[in-house]
């Protein structure tokens, strides 16, 4: 994105004030900006069918795209009176029929005789055996009586690309529908493309065989050929990926050469005696981390480390021997966590940890008690509080800490680099950060993520863990899998059955478990004591249940996933999931971590419905989604199946779900990406990276001409994070 020319959006040709105020709406409030709204697709010739040979192409998951003009669009009614909208579309080789179930009235509307339509869709076949497309996706391309110098219908037979744009009811409304779109950005670039800035030296350019900002604008909205578009989009995407890393750069320059830290000293006091406490061995790798987290508080800059670890890996105690250190030295730590749920269990685990050790450990979340809160408050302003775990809360303005030294960043892709900048501040030394995640990352997104970071790995696990086997089962087998648990119990063995639990109907989940928990214990199991755990019960509720759940008082826990991290029972060894389609891969495997964490056999059950994909398809309003949502439902199954790798399962979640959806909406330290890819651009990634680390090398200020541009954008693209980096 060009920073330094702002054009005013109604000015260019095309637009004026009205259609200026809705695109303003969606951020586009310049001529730079307009000229960044890249397509989403595209139209070709090699992916338009003609409608005559739909027939072959039915297939689950198969989708196909037409282009036909509107012959005849009708409404149908059911016997039960409900309303079914019918279009149909023809080329020169036949007709095919839409089928609309919903927003009917809205439907009827929408459509001319005549105008040139391009639909997307799974072909299907109806109860006469003629194929279909249900709901499908639709591109205006060509009203009835609009002069276009394009022929569309020769699209059949000529080579062409037509880009595609996301636009919303509002944005068409006004005209920026893709046919809107497309002229008003031919304007722009036909009018206005030199008001661009090359901010790019050639010798980067030339280095990594990249396009200039010119001819990559304008291949990516209107390429000839794919060729030029992939080389547009090349450009575009190091473009993005080599600002964040110019972040990266900084932010490491800075913490490594610059700011002056704590320089710890290691008295081995306390950390001798949890090591004497332990009622296990800690492994060669958990050894080798704490030696190279100790060798960096050594130092006298700030450490700032991700450590990852696999599910039951021992994170925990790492970070607590590295916690000790700093309390040695009379300095107070914070642990901070996403949820209070994971805070709440980490500050259990730690307390248990240093039951015969005297360090003071409060617990600060959202939803205490206002005496309890002012009193932790206090304790953390005096110094008396030791370690400090908590949620957000840490890094609001009234929470001040005495002498804040070392600071823990647990599951830190729920965070951002603001925030982890944020609670680094409440310290007045710059404390060492320690990032922790269960989630193992793979290598190009630790990169981009976690570019400012030193990394460790706990890539062994405790010698006595045997492999997780996983199976999925259907709602018929639930007699077998009881009577599996029955056996297992039996043998002193203790089991989990966890439900879903999703926000937006929280209360009908909470009454599914209840439910359950009720059958099973009258039921099915009343030889034995449950237990039922969810997120609605009181703190003290939690810690009893766990308790005892871990005592053997109680054998079978039914639980929502208010256990997916933290709770460590080495005599559970049975995980029962129930939906298990409902739940994303990574929460799969962190809820399968709870068992296999002693010396038996440990089993992890995912009960699906068989009927899931058809029930799918049946609701689904858009069918080409559905089948992708089936199909990435049953690869995460599968995966769960094949491996116990954290790594490899990571690499398939991130693979499944994109960068973006794999932080989610909280990573507010992320940029969103436009285009660029860190699943699959790690050769991009990896030249941007090595780019933007060898110019702040040997320009630190980015003083020098060629560097000028650069620095420009820099601070435009940043400029909300510019007050965590300094470039001059």
């Amino acid at each position: 994105m060009n920073g330094q020319d702002s054009t005013e959006i109604q000015y260019v040709k095309g637009i004026g004030p009205v259609r200026a105020a809705v695109l303003k709406k969606i951020g586009i409030d310049s001529l730079q900006k307009l000229l960044y709204y890249f397509p989403f697709d595209y139209l070709d010739r090699s992916r338009i069918t003609k409608i005559i040979e739909l027939p072959k192409l039915v297939e689950p998951g198969n989708e196909v795209t037409v282009i036909g003009s509107v012959f005849r669009s009708e409404v149908k009614y059911t016997r039960n009176r409900k309303k079914i909208f019918f279009l149909t579309i023809k080329d020169e080789t036949g007709y095919v029929t839409c089928v609309f179930y919903g927003a009917v009235d809205w439907f009827q509307k929408a459509f001319e005789v005549g105008e040139i339509l391009a639909v997307s869709s799974v072909p299907e076949l109806d109860k006469y055996n003629r194929v279909q497309f249900v709901h499908p996706e639709f591109d205006r391309l060509k009203t009835k009586d609009e002069e276009d110098e394009t022929d569309w219908n020769s699209l059949l037979h000529t080579g062409s690309i037509i880009p595609k744009y996301s636009s919303g009811e509002e944005l068409r409304n006004a005209g920026l529908d893709n046919r809107g779109f497309r002229r008003i950005l031919k304007n722009a670039i036909n009018n206005n493309l030199n008001s661009l800035t090359e901010h790019l030296p050639r010798e980067i350019l030339q280095r990594n065989t990249l396009l200039d900002i010119y001819s990559s604008i304008k291949m990516i909205h209107f390429p000839k050929s794919y060729a030029e578009c992939d080389h547009a989009v090349r450009r575009l995407k190091f473009d993005e990926l080599f600002y964040f890393q110019l972040l990266m750069a900084y932010r490491k320059r800075e913490l490594k050469g610059e700011l002056k830290g704590i320089q710890f000293k290691l008295e081995r006091t306390l950390t001798a005696k949890l090591k004497e406490s332990l009622p296990f061995e800690l492994t060669g790798a958990q050894d080798r981390v704490i030696q190279e987290i100790h060798n960096d508080m050594q130092q006298p800059v700030p450490m700032n480390r991700l450590l990852q670890g696999d599910v039951g890996s021992g994170k925990t105690i790492v970070a607590l021997f590295a916690m000790l250190t700093a309390i040695e030295n009379g300095y107070q730590c914070a642990l901070m966590a996403p949820t209070e749920i994971l805070a709440e269990q980490h500050w259990r685990s730690i307390r248990n940890f240093l039951k015969d050790i005297p360090v003071n450990i409060r617990l600060l979340v959202g939803g205490q008690k206002k005496k309890l809160r002012e009193d932790v408050l206090q304790d953390i302003r005096s110094g008396t509080a030791n370690i400090v775990i908590g949620t957000h809360a840490l890094i609001q303005e009234h929470v001040q800490f005495a002498n804040l030294g070392f600071v823990v960043i647990d599951e830190q892709h729920r965070f951002g680099v603001s925030q982890r900048a944020l609670l680094r501040e409440k310290g007045k030394q710059n404390p060492d950060v320690l990032v922790m995640t269960a989630t193992p990352i793979p290598r190009t997104l630790s990169l981009t993520v976690y570019g400012d970071l030193d990394v460790s790995v706990i890539d062994e696990l405790p010698k006595d863990r045997k492999q997780i086997r996983t199976a999925v089962r259907f709602e018929k087998d639930k007699a077998k899998i009881f009577d599996f648990v029955r056996t297992e119990v039996k043998k002193g063995r203790q089991a989990y059955v966890v439900y879903p639990l999703i926000e937006e109907s929280e209360k009908i989940d909470l009454k599914a478990a209840t439910k359950e928990y009720e059958y099973l214990s009258g039921k099915i199991f009343p030889e034995y004591t449950l237990g039922l755990l969810h997120g609605r019960l009181s703190s003290e509720e939690k810690d009893d249940m766990m308790q005892r759940f871990k005592k053997n008082e109680i054998q079978i826990l039914v639980a929502t996933t208010v256990i997916e991290v933290g709770i460590d029972v080495p005599n559970a060894t049975i995980m029962i999931i129930e939906n298990a389609e409902r739940f994303g891969l990574s929460q799969l495997h962190q809820l399968r971590g709870r068992v296999g964490r002693g010396a038996e056999q440990s089993y992890c059950i995912l009960l699906t419905d068989e009927n899931y994909t058809k029930r799918t398809l049946q609701l689904a309003v858009n069918r080409a989604e559905a089948h992708r949502e089936v199909n990435v439902t049953k690869k995460r199954l599968e995966t769960m199946v094949e491996t116990n790798d954290g790594f490899k399962i990571a690499e398939v979640d991130l693979e499944l779900r994109g960068a973006g959806e794999y932080f989610g909406t909280r990573q507010s330290g992320l940029p969103g990406f436009r285009i660029a890819n860190i699943v699959t651009d790690a050769d991009i990634l990896r030249a941007a990276r090595t780019e933007a680390f060898a110019l702040v090398e040997r320009d630190p200020h980015l003083t020098r001409t060629e560097n000028k541009n650069i620095r420009k954008e820099f601070e435009f693209v940043f400029k909300d994070l510019l007050s965590f980096v300094r470039v001059g």
